[in-house]
């Protein structure tokens, strides 16, 4: 089996490879301004976006805690409001543990499309951050595919009861936890460029989980340049 750690992570023309966690407010508001850019910019034909995995889970071998995306809300809120974002609303036993099926689900509906993957994984993200629900759970998982009218609902459940997008999860959690992949988001172009965490430049006041970020600076407009490079190198 070949070391996923040496893949070439530039895309091809026309594709954003994107490496990110659904529990990640910064992956949250990145995966937002991606699609409406794209839309704004008319790019949503020549340019599509390959989801990829950065478990945090995996990488820090502990699942992520609330008190750390809880933290988050109020502050990454005011940088993009329209990406849709909440305290936690539901029942406390309801909390996420783990977004190791969501991610999976997101991988596995590559098998059908880039859309249907992009669409599922906005979708996921929204109904973690702004609607409070367990996206951990299958049904959940599967009700938010359907809401997407995008993803063959059959064929994803299918896809995650035999787990075939679980050896690409491996895969991309081991490349996540190399040097070649720096955080969530890691957007990797087709000219071979890079971008983490684009556009915000961040710091902390106390620990993960009892401080809170600290913005030292955001420029949104780093997604257009983004995105008319995939569409023209």
């Amino acid at each position: 089996m070949s070391d996923p750690t040496t893949a070439d992570l530039t895309p091809p023309r026309g594709v954003v490879t994107v490496f990110s966690d659904i529990w990640c407010s910064f992956a949250h508001i990145a995966i937002h301004r991606l699609h409406t850019t794209r839309a704004r910019l008319g790019l949503e034909e020549q340019v599509a976006f390959d989801l990829r995995a950065f478990p945090l889970e995996l990488l820090n071998d502990a699942p992520s805690p609330r008190p750390g995306t809880d933290s988050e809300v109020a502050r990454m809120a005011s940088l993009e409001p329209a990406a849709g974002w909440q305290l936690w609303q539901a029942k406390d036993w309801l909390y996420p543990s783990t977004t190791l099926p969501a991610l999976e689900a997101v991988l596995a509906a590559k098998e059908q499309s880039l859309r249907a993957s992009e669409q599922l994984d906005l979708g996921l993200r929204r109904a973690f951050w702004a609607e409070s629900r367990c996206i951990s759970h299958r049904k959940v998982i599967l009700d938010v595919a359907a809401e997407t009218g995008a993803v063959d609902v059959g064929a994803l459940a299918e896809a995650l009861d035999d787990g075939r997008a679980r050896r690409s999860l491996a895969d991309q959690a081991a490349l996540a936890a190399s040097d070649r992949v720096d955080c969530s988001p890691h957007l990797f172009l087709p000219d071979g460029s890079d971008h983490a965490n684009p556009g915000i430049e961040v710091d902390w006041e106390g620990a993960y989980g009892i401080g809170w970020p600290v913005i030292g600076s955001d420029d949104p407009k780093v997604f257009e340049d983004i995105l008319l490079k995939a569409a023209t190198e």
